[in-house]
Formats: structure tokens, C-alpha cells, sequence
């Protein structure tokens, strides 16, 4: 399945691709679960599919402006230095364990919305990167069973304010800044998905291939980072695991490639979709 959040003349809503349409959750079920990530948490990927199965879209995709997948998740891991060639590029040392830091919510737009490029810098860099939803409550998750709490898959562009991001030795200034990534188009369920070890991620910045590689050069996969991050804290239905960007990030071209205004960049991972977004400059 597909698991996509919207927005219609009518407010937000939630549901399942089918085809060029939209099965609409939502209008169904809103009344039990205010959102996607509700719904995926109370009900179980197993219920929704037996939902739609039998039912049309009620909804073109033409006809809405899509949300990111989880709109307002209660908890965004980024991670920094977790492909072997990007570490390789950056000239530091392979951490002994994973690099985490956090993003917030309204630092992420949707599929098709404007990445802003902020007042204070001319840094903005893209970052491909596959991200992991979360299916569940959950906490002290062993490696082994990992994949039983993943609700599926989506791309995500972690752009990073390159010049903040170096501010202090903590990366977070520079990874959360309002808009500077973004998130989608949807998110696919496991049963559709490749393996992550099948995937290939892509990067495409004004239709030049910056980023590929196989995502299978992650240095911790992701069974090991949901243990690990599952250790930290008790993880929830919705929580986003974003799981690191390759080598080709335009900070190491020479000279630096980084986003502005008028520019596009399409995030691709395959079997699962292809998020694009244009840049602006920040009113």
C-alpha cells in the first residue's frame, strides 16, 4: 500500500493510493482516528489493507496538495556520516555508533511544496536519504525483530544549512531549519517494498544525477538503528527514522553546489517513489 496525508478545499486527510485516485481514510474513519499516524497505530496495516481492498478512490491525486506523509510526527531521527563513501568524502573517522541528532516538524514540506532557502544563509545543501516510519509502540526493540515494527518506507530530502551545521560541534542548528527539507510523496508498506538492501537512492538536482547508490552501503542498517534508537526512547506510531545521505552532497563539489532559488531537485528510492521539489528564497 500506499499511505498518503492530503490536504483538499475541505482540510487535511488521510488514505491509501490506488492507481491515479485516492482511497479516502479519512472521510471513513476520521471520526476514530484523527490522522494517518493514529490510524496505522490503532488499527494495524493488516486492517487497512482489508479497508481498501475492495474499495475505488474516492479522490484524484490531481485533485489534492499532498501533506507529508506524517505531518507532525512526535519524534524526527536524522543521521549524519551512516554511508561508507559519504564518510569516506567527509574525511572524518566511521563512528563507533550512530550519529543521531533531531529535526522538528515544520522543518519539513511535502511532495511538490517549496524548499525555502533561509534569510541567514546561502548554504542550503540537499541530501537524498531513504526514511523508516514507525508501525507501533514500542521500546528495546532486539535487531532481530526490528522489521516487525516498520510501517514502510518514503524519501526524504534533509537539507542542511551547511554553514550553521558547523556553528559547534552538534549538527542540529543546521538540520532543522524552518522548511529546509522535505518529506514523501508517501510512505510504502513493507508487503510492497523493496528490502532496503535492494534499494537504490538517487539524487537529481536540476536533472543531473548528483547522489546513487545502493542503500545497502549503510553503515548501520536499519534493524541496528531501531534497536539502538528503541533503547534511547520508547519510539511511537508515525516516528520518522531518517536514515542518512550518501556520498555527492553538493557541500564537497568543488566549487560547492548548494540550492537556491528556481532550482529542483527529485529524491528517488526505488519501489518506492520519487519526491520533487522546487527551491525558493524565504519572504
Amino acid at each position: 500500500m500506499k499511505l498518503v496525508s492530503f490536504e483538499t478545499t475541505k482540510g487535511g486527510g488521510f488514505g491509501v493510493v490506488k492507481d491515479d485516485g485516492i482511497v479516502d481514510l479519512s472521510r471513513s474513519h476520521g471520526d476514530q482516528w484523527a490522522t494517518l499516524a493514529d490510524m496505522i497505530g490503532g488499527c494495524g496495516l493488516g486492517d487497512i489493507f482489508e479497508i481498501v481492498e475492495n474499495r475505488d478512490g474516492d479522490l484524484s491525486l490531481s485533485d489534492v496538495t499532498y501533506l507529508p506523509p506524517i505531518p507532525m510526527p512526535s519524534k524526527i531521527f536524522g543521521l549524519g556520516l551512516n554511508y561508507k563513501k559519504h564518510i569516506i568524502e567527509s574525511g572524518r573517522d566511521i563512528p563507533e555508533y550512530p550519529m543521531l541528532f533531531a529535526r522538528y516538524p515544520d522543518s519539513m514540506v511535502a511532495h511538490r511544496q517549496d524548499i525555502i532557502v533561509p534569510r541567514v544563509s546561502e548554504r542550503l545543501d540537499y541530501e537524498g536519504e531513504m526514511a523508516v516510519v514507525i508501525s507501533k509502540h514500542c521500546r528495546y526493540v532486539p535487531a532481530a525483530e526490528a522489521f516487525d515494527v516498520v510501517a514502510g518506507y518514503s524519501c526524504f530530502n534533509e537539507g542542511s544549512v551547511r554553514d550553521y551545521q558547523r556553528h559547534t560541534s552538534q549538527f542540529m542548528p543546521g538540520k532543522t531549519f524552518w522548511r529546509s527539507g522535505s518529506f514523501g510523496p508517501w510512505i510504502v508498506t513493507p508487503d510492497e517494498a523493496p528490502s532496503p538492501d535492494d534499494m537504490i537512492l538517487t539524487t537529481r538536482f536540476n536533472g543531473e544525477v548528483m547522489q546513487k547508490t545502493e542503500v545497502s552501503d549503510l553503515l548501520f542498517k536499519v534493524p541496528e538503528l531501531i534497536e539502538y534508537i528503541s533503547q534511547i526512547c520508547p519510539l511511537a506510531p508515525g516516528d520518522v527514522i531518517i536514515t542518512g545521505t550518501p556520498d555527492g552532497v553538493g557541500d564537497f563539489h568543488d566549487p560547492p553546489i548548494y540550492m537556491k532559488a528556481g532550482d529542483e531537485v527529485k529524491i528517488e528510492v526505488s519501489g518506492v517513489g520519487v519526491l520533487e521539489n522546487r527551491v525558493a528564497d524565504e519572504n
